[in-house]
Protein backbone atom coordinates (compact mmCIF):
# COMPACT_ATOMS: atom_id res chain seq x y z
CA UNK A 1 0.00 0.00 0.00
CA UNK A 2 1.40 3.09 -1.09
CA UNK A 3 1.88 6.57 1.11
CA UNK A 4 0.31 9.23 0.38
CA UNK A 5 2.46 11.61 -1.67
CA UNK A 6 2.38 15.58 -1.80
CA UNK A 7 3.54 17.49 -4.32
CA UNK A 8 4.63 21.42 -3.57
CA UNK A 9 3.67 23.23 -6.66
CA UNK A 10 4.97 26.73 -6.99
CA UNK A 11 1.94 28.20 -8.63
CA UNK A 12 3.23 31.19 -11.36
CA UNK A 13 3.19 34.45 -9.62
CA UNK A 14 0.76 36.26 -11.99
CA UNK A 15 -2.04 33.46 -11.70
CA UNK A 16 -1.83 32.91 -8.09
CA UNK A 17 0.60 35.00 -6.15
CA UNK A 18 2.91 32.28 -5.64
CA UNK A 19 1.12 30.72 -2.88
CA UNK A 20 2.11 26.75 -2.80
CA UNK A 21 -0.52 24.65 -3.84
CA UNK A 22 -0.39 20.74 -3.07
CA UNK A 23 -1.24 18.44 -5.02
CA UNK A 24 -2.11 15.24 -3.78
CA UNK A 25 -0.17 13.11 -6.38
CA UNK A 26 3.70 12.81 -7.30
CA UNK A 27 6.63 11.29 -5.54
CA UNK A 28 8.57 14.19 -3.94
CA UNK A 29 6.85 15.28 -1.00
CA UNK A 30 5.16 14.19 2.26
CA UNK A 31 2.02 15.97 4.14
CA UNK A 32 2.63 19.29 5.32
CA UNK A 33 3.86 20.13 8.49
CA UNK A 34 1.27 22.23 9.92
CA UNK A 35 1.37 24.03 13.41
CA UNK A 36 -2.57 24.66 14.70
CA UNK A 37 -2.60 26.09 18.16
CA UNK A 38 -5.63 26.42 20.08
CA UNK A 39 -7.92 29.38 18.92
CA UNK A 40 -7.52 33.00 20.59
CA UNK A 41 -11.17 33.46 22.36
CA UNK A 42 -11.81 37.39 22.60
CA UNK A 43 -13.68 38.74 25.45
CA UNK A 44 -17.22 37.57 25.16
CA UNK A 45 -17.07 34.89 23.00
CA UNK A 46 -18.53 31.54 24.95
CA UNK A 47 -15.38 29.06 25.62
CA UNK A 48 -16.97 25.99 25.46
CA UNK A 49 -18.35 27.06 21.96
CA UNK A 50 -14.68 27.47 21.48
CA UNK A 51 -13.97 23.95 22.84
CA UNK A 52 -16.30 22.58 20.44
CA UNK A 53 -14.79 24.67 17.51
CA UNK A 54 -11.54 23.81 18.08
CA UNK A 55 -12.10 19.95 18.32
CA UNK A 56 -14.16 19.79 14.65
CA UNK A 57 -11.22 22.05 13.18
CA UNK A 58 -8.44 19.98 14.04
CA UNK A 59 -10.11 17.25 13.65
CA UNK A 60 -10.52 18.19 9.99
CA UNK A 61 -7.21 19.09 9.50
CA UNK A 62 -6.04 15.63 10.79
CA UNK A 63 -8.29 13.61 8.85
CA UNK A 64 -7.65 15.75 5.76
CA UNK A 65 -4.50 13.33 4.48
CA UNK A 66 -2.94 16.05 3.27
CA UNK A 67 -1.52 17.89 6.60
CA UNK A 68 1.00 16.48 9.23
CA UNK A 69 -0.81 18.18 12.27
CA UNK A 70 1.89 18.70 15.04
CA UNK A 71 1.28 17.81 18.45
CA UNK A 72 0.53 20.86 20.28
CA UNK A 73 2.53 19.05 23.46
CA UNK A 74 5.99 20.39 21.53
CA UNK A 75 4.70 24.02 21.16
CA UNK A 76 7.63 26.36 22.41
CA UNK A 77 6.02 29.55 21.28
CA UNK A 78 4.47 32.12 23.86
CA UNK A 79 0.97 30.82 24.25
CA UNK A 80 0.23 34.83 24.79
CA UNK A 81 1.64 35.20 21.26
CA UNK A 82 -0.34 37.64 18.43
CA UNK A 83 -1.98 37.26 15.41
CA UNK A 84 0.13 39.16 13.36
CA UNK A 85 3.60 38.50 11.54
CA UNK A 86 5.29 40.89 13.63
CA UNK A 87 4.29 39.59 16.91
CA UNK A 88 5.07 35.82 15.75
CA UNK A 89 8.34 34.57 17.16
CA UNK A 90 9.10 31.93 13.71
CA UNK A 91 11.86 30.68 14.87
CA UNK A 92 10.56 28.65 18.36
CA UNK A 93 8.03 27.23 15.19
CA UNK A 94 10.67 26.41 12.76
CA UNK A 95 12.12 24.65 16.04
CA UNK A 96 9.44 22.04 16.01
CA UNK A 97 9.39 21.27 12.65
CA UNK A 98 6.44 23.48 11.43
CA UNK A 99 6.65 24.35 7.89
CA UNK A 100 3.19 26.32 8.01
CA UNK A 101 1.38 28.41 10.97
CA UNK A 102 -2.41 29.17 10.98
CA UNK A 103 -3.87 30.76 14.14
CA UNK A 104 -7.12 31.46 14.52
CA UNK A 105 -9.46 33.98 16.69
CA UNK A 106 -13.01 33.76 17.89
CA UNK A 107 -15.14 36.83 19.11
CA UNK A 108 -18.80 37.09 19.49
CA UNK A 109 -20.63 39.47 17.47
CA UNK A 110 -24.45 39.42 18.87
CA UNK A 111 -25.97 36.06 17.84
CA UNK A 112 -22.79 34.85 15.57
CA UNK A 113 -19.90 33.51 16.05
CA UNK A 114 -16.79 35.17 13.97
CA UNK A 115 -13.61 33.54 13.46
CA UNK A 116 -10.25 35.01 11.71
CA UNK A 117 -8.13 32.48 10.41
CA UNK A 118 -4.29 33.23 9.53
CA UNK A 119 -2.06 31.31 7.24
CA UNK A 120 2.07 31.94 7.85
CA UNK A 121 5.10 30.21 6.04
CA UNK A 122 7.19 29.95 8.94
CA UNK A 123 10.24 30.07 6.35
CA UNK A 124 9.40 33.90 5.21
CA UNK A 125 7.17 35.09 8.25
CA UNK A 126 5.01 35.93 5.65
CA UNK A 127 1.26 35.95 5.76
CA UNK A 128 0.10 34.02 3.18
CA UNK A 129 -4.32 33.58 4.28
CA UNK A 130 -6.48 36.30 6.05
CA UNK A 131 -10.23 34.55 5.92
CA UNK A 132 -13.17 36.20 8.07
CA UNK A 133 -16.55 34.28 8.51
CA UNK A 134 -19.51 33.88 10.72
CA UNK A 135 -22.03 31.53 11.77
CA UNK A 136 -24.65 31.00 14.20
CA UNK A 137 -23.34 31.39 17.86
CA UNK A 138 -24.91 28.28 18.58
CA UNK A 139 -23.14 26.05 15.50
CA UNK A 140 -19.18 26.76 16.32
CA UNK A 141 -18.33 23.58 14.52
CA UNK A 142 -20.22 24.79 11.41
CA UNK A 143 -17.50 27.74 11.61
CA UNK A 144 -14.80 25.64 12.11
CA UNK A 145 -15.51 23.21 8.84
CA UNK A 146 -16.13 26.49 7.26
CA UNK A 147 -12.34 27.96 7.71
CA UNK A 148 -10.92 24.12 7.64
CA UNK A 149 -12.30 24.39 4.01
CA UNK A 150 -10.84 27.94 2.76
CA UNK A 151 -7.28 26.46 4.62
CA UNK A 152 -7.85 23.19 1.93
CA UNK A 153 -8.65 25.19 -0.55
CA UNK A 154 -5.63 27.88 -0.29
CA UNK A 155 -3.61 24.57 -0.35
CA UNK A 156 -5.06 22.07 -3.49
CA UNK A 157 -7.49 25.04 -5.11
CA UNK A 158 -10.02 22.36 -4.82
CA UNK A 159 -13.02 22.13 -2.85
CA UNK A 160 -12.67 19.84 0.71
CA UNK A 161 -15.15 18.03 1.86
CA UNK A 162 -15.46 19.62 5.30
CA UNK A 163 -19.11 21.46 4.16
CA UNK A 164 -20.56 18.44 3.24
CA UNK A 165 -23.04 15.39 4.71
CA UNK A 166 -23.08 11.46 4.95
CA UNK A 167 -25.88 9.33 6.03
CA UNK A 168 -25.59 6.14 7.73
CA UNK A 169 -27.57 3.47 9.69
CA UNK A 170 -27.52 2.79 13.16
CA UNK A 171 -28.09 -0.76 14.47
CA UNK A 172 -29.41 -0.73 17.98
CA UNK A 173 -30.98 -3.92 19.19
CA UNK A 174 -33.69 -5.31 16.39
CA UNK A 175 -34.23 -1.74 14.86
CA UNK A 176 -31.89 -0.46 12.12
CA UNK A 177 -32.95 3.49 12.12
CA UNK A 178 -31.18 6.05 9.56
CA UNK A 179 -29.50 9.25 10.15
CA UNK A 180 -27.87 12.04 8.34
CA UNK A 181 -25.19 13.96 9.41
CA UNK A 182 -21.91 16.61 9.01
CA UNK A 183 -19.00 14.83 7.32
CA UNK A 184 -17.56 14.23 10.19
CA UNK A 185 -20.78 12.12 11.86
CA UNK A 186 -21.22 14.68 14.05
CA UNK A 187 -24.67 17.29 14.30
CA UNK A 188 -26.31 13.67 13.48
CA UNK A 189 -30.67 13.72 12.78
CA UNK A 190 -32.24 10.42 12.81
CA UNK A 191 -34.57 10.29 10.31
CA UNK A 192 -36.10 6.80 11.49
CA UNK A 193 -37.33 5.98 14.44
CA UNK A 194 -37.21 2.00 15.10
CA UNK A 195 -37.78 -0.81 12.77
CA UNK A 196 -35.61 -1.90 9.71
CA UNK A 197 -34.39 0.50 7.47
CA UNK A 198 -31.11 -0.27 5.42
CA UNK A 199 -28.77 1.35 2.74
CA UNK A 200 -29.45 4.90 2.89
CA UNK A 201 -27.92 7.01 0.33
CA UNK A 202 -27.88 11.09 -0.16
CA UNK A 203 -29.28 12.85 -3.58
CA UNK A 204 -27.19 16.11 -4.84
CA UNK A 205 -30.96 17.89 -3.09
CA UNK A 206 -30.39 16.69 0.06
CA UNK A 207 -32.98 14.26 0.71
CA UNK A 208 -32.00 10.72 1.77
CA UNK A 209 -33.69 7.69 0.47
CA UNK A 210 -33.55 4.10 2.01
CA UNK A 211 -35.23 0.86 1.92
CA UNK A 212 -37.69 0.43 4.44
CA UNK A 213 -39.56 -2.50 5.77
CA UNK A 214 -42.58 -0.28 7.36
CA UNK A 215 -45.08 -1.94 5.66
CA UNK A 216 -43.46 -5.59 6.38
CA UNK A 217 -41.70 -5.44 2.55
CA UNK A 218 -38.81 -3.96 1.63
CA UNK A 219 -39.77 -0.82 -0.62
CA UNK A 220 -37.58 2.11 -1.23
CA UNK A 221 -38.90 5.50 0.18
CA UNK A 222 -37.59 9.23 -0.45
CA UNK A 223 -37.16 11.28 3.02
CA UNK A 224 -35.75 15.13 3.50
CA UNK A 225 -34.49 16.34 7.33
CA UNK A 226 -37.21 16.72 9.18
CA UNK A 227 -39.70 15.41 6.47
CA UNK A 228 -42.06 12.33 6.17
CA UNK A 229 -41.27 9.66 4.20
CA UNK A 230 -42.52 9.11 1.23
CA UNK A 231 -43.22 5.70 -0.74
CA UNK A 232 -40.60 6.32 -3.92
CA UNK A 233 -40.17 2.26 -5.65
CA UNK A 234 -42.66 -0.04 -4.31
CA UNK A 235 -42.40 -2.64 -6.85
CA UNK A 236 -41.06 -6.07 -7.15
CA UNK A 237 -40.39 -8.38 -3.96
CA UNK A 238 -37.70 -6.38 -2.78
CA UNK A 239 -36.30 -3.08 -3.68
CA UNK A 240 -32.63 -2.35 -2.81
CA UNK A 241 -29.75 -0.37 -3.11
CA UNK A 242 -30.55 2.79 -4.64
CA UNK A 243 -28.02 5.43 -6.43
CA UNK A 244 -29.16 8.90 -7.86
CA UNK A 245 -27.06 9.83 -10.80
CA UNK A 246 -24.62 13.19 -10.31
CA UNK A 247 -27.38 15.48 -11.67
CA UNK A 248 -29.55 13.89 -9.52
CA UNK A 249 -32.63 13.72 -12.11
CA UNK A 250 -32.24 9.61 -12.14
CA UNK A 251 -32.08 6.88 -10.01
CA UNK A 252 -30.70 3.70 -10.07
CA UNK A 253 -31.53 0.69 -7.71
CA UNK A 254 -31.90 -3.11 -7.97
CA UNK A 255 -35.39 -5.19 -7.58
CA UNK A 256 -35.98 -8.72 -6.69
CA UNK A 257 -38.46 -10.88 -8.58
CA UNK A 258 -38.50 -14.52 -8.46
CA UNK A 259 -35.37 -15.69 -8.53
CA UNK A 260 -33.37 -13.10 -10.22
CA UNK A 261 -32.49 -9.26 -9.28
CA UNK A 262 -32.18 -6.73 -11.83
CA UNK A 263 -30.94 -2.93 -12.55
CA UNK A 264 -33.62 -0.42 -13.34
CA UNK A 265 -33.12 2.76 -14.17
CA UNK A 266 -35.86 5.69 -13.59
CA UNK A 267 -36.25 9.47 -13.33
CA UNK A 268 -35.61 10.51 -9.82
CA UNK A 269 -39.54 10.76 -8.70
CA UNK A 270 -39.68 6.43 -9.81
CA UNK A 271 -41.08 7.36 -12.94
CA UNK A 272 -40.01 5.68 -16.59
CA UNK A 273 -38.63 3.05 -14.77
CA UNK A 274 -36.54 0.39 -17.26
CA UNK A 275 -34.46 -2.64 -16.69
CA UNK A 276 -31.27 -2.09 -18.04
CA UNK A 277 -29.86 -5.67 -16.89
CA UNK A 278 -31.42 -9.30 -18.11
CA UNK A 279 -29.86 -12.29 -16.31
CA UNK A 280 -32.50 -14.86 -15.63
CA UNK A 281 -31.87 -16.51 -12.01
CA UNK A 282 -28.83 -14.06 -11.89
CA UNK A 283 -28.50 -11.33 -9.36
CA UNK A 284 -27.62 -7.96 -9.86
CA UNK A 285 -27.48 -4.99 -7.33
CA UNK A 286 -25.60 -2.26 -5.73
CA UNK A 287 -25.49 -0.23 -9.06
CA UNK A 288 -23.30 3.14 -8.69
CA UNK A 289 -22.82 6.01 -11.18
CA UNK A 290 -19.74 7.27 -13.15
CA UNK A 291 -19.47 10.66 -12.27
CA UNK A 292 -20.16 11.53 -16.09
CA UNK A 293 -23.58 10.02 -15.64
CA UNK A 294 -22.84 8.03 -18.21
CA UNK A 295 -21.78 4.49 -16.77
CA UNK A 296 -22.73 2.49 -13.98
CA UNK A 297 -21.27 0.14 -11.96
CA UNK A 298 -22.99 -3.26 -10.49
CA UNK A 299 -22.02 -6.17 -8.35
CA UNK A 300 -23.37 -9.75 -10.46
CA UNK A 301 -23.37 -12.82 -9.92
CA UNK A 302 -23.64 -13.51 -13.52
CA UNK A 303 -19.97 -15.57 -13.85
CA UNK A 304 -20.73 -17.71 -10.83
CA UNK A 305 -19.52 -15.32 -7.90
CA UNK A 306 -20.12 -11.88 -6.73
CA UNK A 307 -18.09 -9.74 -8.86
CA UNK A 308 -18.05 -6.13 -9.78
CA UNK A 309 -19.11 -4.99 -13.50
CA UNK A 310 -19.73 -1.77 -15.69
CA UNK A 311 -21.88 -0.83 -18.45
CA UNK A 312 -23.72 2.24 -20.12
CA UNK A 313 -26.17 3.50 -18.34
CA UNK A 314 -28.69 2.01 -20.83
CA UNK A 315 -27.61 -1.16 -19.74
CA UNK A 316 -25.09 -1.56 -23.29
CA UNK A 317 -21.12 -2.61 -22.78
CA UNK A 318 -21.49 -4.98 -19.88
CA UNK A 319 -17.66 -5.15 -18.89
CA UNK A 320 -16.58 -7.08 -15.75
CA UNK A 321 -13.48 -4.94 -13.79
CA UNK A 322 -12.99 -7.58 -11.12
CA UNK A 323 -11.20 -10.91 -11.19
CA UNK A 324 -9.34 -11.59 -8.10
CA UNK A 325 -11.86 -13.44 -4.99
CA UNK A 326 -14.80 -15.31 -4.90
CA UNK A 327 -16.83 -12.43 -3.37
CA UNK A 328 -16.89 -8.61 -4.17
CA UNK A 329 -19.47 -6.06 -3.73
CA UNK A 330 -20.48 -3.06 -2.35
CA UNK A 331 -18.99 -0.67 -5.26
CA UNK A 332 -18.54 3.19 -4.94
CA UNK A 333 -17.13 5.12 -7.85
CA UNK A 334 -15.03 7.88 -7.38
CA UNK A 335 -16.18 11.39 -8.16
CA UNK A 336 -13.04 11.72 -9.60
CA UNK A 337 -13.84 9.40 -12.47
CA UNK A 338 -10.66 6.64 -12.33
CA UNK A 339 -11.49 4.52 -9.29
CA UNK A 340 -13.96 2.40 -7.54
CA UNK A 341 -14.06 1.23 -4.64
CA UNK A 342 -15.21 -2.17 -3.20
CA UNK A 343 -15.54 -4.65 -0.26
CA UNK A 344 -13.79 -8.19 -1.12
CA UNK A 345 -13.68 -11.33 1.14
CA UNK A 346 -10.03 -12.27 0.88
CA UNK A 347 -8.79 -15.78 1.61
CA UNK A 348 -9.21 -15.88 5.61
CA UNK A 349 -12.80 -14.98 4.87
CA UNK A 350 -12.02 -11.12 6.25
CA UNK A 351 -13.28 -8.25 4.43
CA UNK A 352 -11.18 -5.79 3.68
CA UNK A 353 -11.73 -2.54 0.88
CA UNK A 354 -9.88 -2.51 -1.91
CA UNK A 355 -10.06 -0.12 -5.60
CA UNK A 356 -9.93 -1.33 -8.99
CA UNK A 357 -8.71 1.32 -11.88
CA UNK A 358 -12.05 1.48 -13.98
CA UNK A 359 -10.02 1.94 -17.14
CA UNK A 360 -6.57 -0.79 -16.31
CA UNK A 361 -8.29 -3.09 -14.05
CA UNK A 362 -5.38 -2.21 -11.35
CA UNK A 363 -6.47 -3.43 -8.10
CA UNK A 364 -5.08 -2.36 -4.92
CA UNK A 365 -5.51 -3.11 -1.43
CA UNK A 366 -6.67 -0.61 0.77
CA UNK A 367 -7.02 -2.49 4.67
CA UNK A 368 -5.68 -5.49 6.06
CA UNK A 369 -5.05 -7.27 9.03
CA UNK A 370 -7.78 -5.26 10.80
CA UNK A 371 -10.49 -6.54 11.23
CA UNK A 372 -13.35 -6.46 8.63
CA UNK A 373 -13.82 -3.42 6.80
CA UNK A 374 -16.74 -2.93 4.07
CA UNK A 375 -19.33 -0.31 2.87
CA UNK A 376 -16.98 2.33 1.30
CA UNK A 377 -18.03 5.72 0.37
CA UNK A 378 -15.95 8.61 -1.29
CA UNK A 379 -15.65 12.07 -0.03
CA UNK A 380 -17.77 14.54 -2.74
CA UNK A 381 -14.03 15.42 -4.24
CA UNK A 382 -13.00 11.87 -4.35
CA UNK A 383 -9.85 12.49 -1.90
CA UNK A 384 -11.23 10.52 1.34
CA UNK A 385 -13.41 7.35 2.32
CA UNK A 386 -15.34 6.25 4.93
CA UNK A 387 -16.01 3.07 5.58
CA UNK A 388 -17.64 0.59 8.07
CA UNK A 389 -15.38 -1.44 10.25
CA UNK A 390 -15.41 -3.91 13.67
CA UNK A 391 -11.83 -3.56 14.19
CA UNK A 392 -12.16 -2.15 17.39
CA UNK A 393 -15.57 -4.09 18.23
CA UNK A 394 -18.77 -3.13 17.04
CA UNK A 395 -19.20 -1.46 13.87
CA UNK A 396 -17.91 2.08 13.81
CA UNK A 397 -17.04 4.40 10.86
CA UNK A 398 -13.86 5.49 10.00
CA UNK A 399 -12.03 7.40 7.00
CA UNK A 400 -8.71 7.27 5.48
CA UNK A 401 -7.70 8.65 1.83
CA UNK A 402 -8.26 7.32 -1.09
CA UNK A 403 -4.93 5.23 -1.42
CA UNK A 404 -5.41 3.64 2.38
CA UNK A 405 -3.22 6.26 4.37
CA UNK A 406 -4.35 7.87 7.63
CA UNK A 407 -6.74 5.79 9.03
CA UNK A 408 -8.74 7.58 11.64
CA UNK A 409 -12.12 6.90 13.29
CA UNK A 410 -15.00 9.44 12.96
CA UNK A 411 -15.25 11.43 16.42
CA UNK A 412 -19.01 9.73 16.85
CA UNK A 413 -20.05 8.10 20.19
CA UNK A 414 -19.88 4.15 20.71
CA UNK A 415 -22.65 2.41 18.51
CA UNK A 416 -23.08 -0.11 15.20
CA UNK A 417 -22.59 2.10 12.22
CA UNK A 418 -23.61 1.19 9.31
CA UNK A 419 -23.81 1.45 5.59
CA UNK A 420 -22.74 4.70 5.27
CA UNK A 421 -22.85 7.54 1.82
CA UNK A 422 -21.25 10.46 1.27
CA UNK A 423 -22.77 12.83 -0.01
CA UNK A 424 -21.95 16.07 -2.32
CA UNK A 425 -20.76 19.23 -0.90
CA UNK A 426 -22.71 22.79 -0.97
CA UNK A 427 -21.90 25.03 -3.94
CA UNK A 428 -19.05 27.37 -2.60
CA UNK A 429 -20.77 30.60 -2.04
Amino acid sequence: MKALLLSLLLVPALVLAQAPVIEISGANFRPLPLAAPAPVVQEGADKKAAQSFDTAFTYDLTASGIFQVLDRAGFTADAKEGMTAGSINFSRWADVGAESLVKVSLAQDGGALRGELRLFSVATGKEELKVSKDAPAGEPRQLAHTLADALYRHFTREASPFLSRITYVRKAAANRDVYVADWDGMNAQALTKGGTHILPTLSPSGQVAYTSYRKNRPDIYVQSPGGEAKPLVTDGQMATGIAYSPDGKRIAYALAEGESAQIYVAAADGSGAKAITDTPYGLNTSPTWSPDGKRIAFVSNRGGSPQVYVMGADGSGVKRLTFQGNYNQTPDWSPRGDLIAFTARDERNAFDLFTVNVDTGKVTRLTQDQGNNEEPTFSPNGRLIIFSTNRNGGAHLWVMTSEGNNQVPLPMEKGNWLTPDWGTAPAAK
